[in-house]
């Protein structure tokens, strides 16, 4: 067994985390160490108890090949911190993930990402400022990171992704149990555009204390957080905690000061965090501008035309995604974002099989 494999089989313990499993480490010297070592000897660290030393002694080998076959089933790679693809960003905190289970890609240039989060029960005002920031933020080359929760969370990745920007998801549980499910799409059209992410091994649940773990992920991936709304013990609260802990920046969208959903905002505003009311905000606190930002913005410009012709492309008739791709003369990532662009906007929908057809209310 390989110190990767020996690793990989470690974090199926789910009460280890990657304060122990560092501890661990520092201790025994390698993964395979600690998979070798006694009981008595595994509680001799810190935070080891009996039942965790039990459990690492209850791995099997046969755990590790069915994890690799739920891996392979979904497409999913797994990286850990040796590997040079591992988030620069999240490799820096005290605290990162062993291994990171990942569908899609990570690039060098998301390490200049914008962590977009707040609550789950949005407002229309709320989702809307969601959008349009992550929209901004991303035309100006910034990827834009949260957690595919239901409202705020789901509205900055929509906002990324209309503009074919980058956008990557943190997860709180194993992809096999994607939540809420009602993202599943999303989820793809993400990791078509940027990446999903989890330190959940294949089959965790969504349990509630998964989501703790996931938000400081959310901000170690980002050099700053924008909470747009939250109210008064939101999850978002604790991203934002959490980036402060990183030294990320802070930055909150001020809301209705007698809505339930602007307490939070309001009172990190109140507590020093940056009021955000424009994306120049949040950019002016850095001091650089992403090497991308004109390419990115001459490729928008592009897109423009682009959105139409691949429109008239589409019919009443449903018409494959290759046929698409050989008329419109564009690669398959470009020809995926214009048809998800035009998704979003209701104007055409995916029917199985990758067929497309206009919607009926544009016919």
């Amino acid at each position: 067994m390989t110190d990767f494999e020996a690793l990989v089989l470690l974090n199926m313990v789910p009460d280890i985390g990657s304060i122990r499993l560092k501890r661990l480490m520092e201790f025994f010297g390698s993964a395979q160490n600690i998979l070798q070592a006694s009981e008595e000897k595994l509680t001799m660290v810190c935070g080891i108890t009996k039942i965790i030393a039990a459990k690492i002694r209850a791995l099997k080998t046969k755990d590790l090949s069915q994890e690799f076959s739920r891996v392979k089933k979904e497409s999913i790679a797994i990286i850990t911190q040796e590997d040079p693809g591992y988030p620069l960003n999240l490799k820096n905190i005290i605290d990162p993930p062993p291994v990171l289970y990942l569908k899609g890609k990570l690039k060098a240039e998301d390490n200049i990402g914008i962590a977009v989060v707040g609550s789950r029960r949005a407002s229309f005002y709320g989702l809307d400022s969601a959008r349009i920031f992550s929209s901004r933020l991303a035309e100006r080359g910034f990827t834009i990171v949260s957690g595919m929760a239901r409202g705020i969370d789901t509205a900055a990745h929509q906002g990324a992704l209309r503009v074919c920007g980058r956008t990557i998801a943190a997860i709180g549980s194993g992809f096999n149990h994607l939540y809420p499910e009602e993202n599943r799409q999303l989820a793809e059209d993400i990791a078509q555009n940027g990446a999903v992410i989890s330190e959940f091994p294949m089959d965790t649940l969504p349990l509630k204390q998964n989501f703790p773990r996931r938000n400081r992920v959310i901000s170690g991936l980002s050099l700053g957080v924008l909470v747009v709304e939250a109210a008064k013990n939101s999850g978002a609260l604790i991203t934002a905690d959490f980036a402060l802990e990183q030294g990320r920046e802070v930055f909150a969208v001020p809301g209705k000061v007698d809505a339930g959903n602007s307490c939070g905002t309001n009172a990190l505003i109140k507590e020093g965090a940056k009021l955000a009311s424009c994306v120049d905000d949040i950019i002016e606190e850095f001091n650089f501008i992403p090497e991308k930002e004109k390419e990115k913005s001459g490729r928008i410009k592009e897109g423009k035309k682009e959105v139409p012709a691949v429109y008239d492309l589409i019919s009443e008739e449903p018409v494959q995604l290759d046929d698409l791709l050989e008329k419109s003369s564009l690669d398959m990532q470009r020809l995926s974002c214009l048809l998800l662009q035009l998704q979003l906007g209701k104007l055409i929908k995916q029917l199985p099989g990758k067929y497309f057809v206009r919607s009926r209310n544009e016919r």
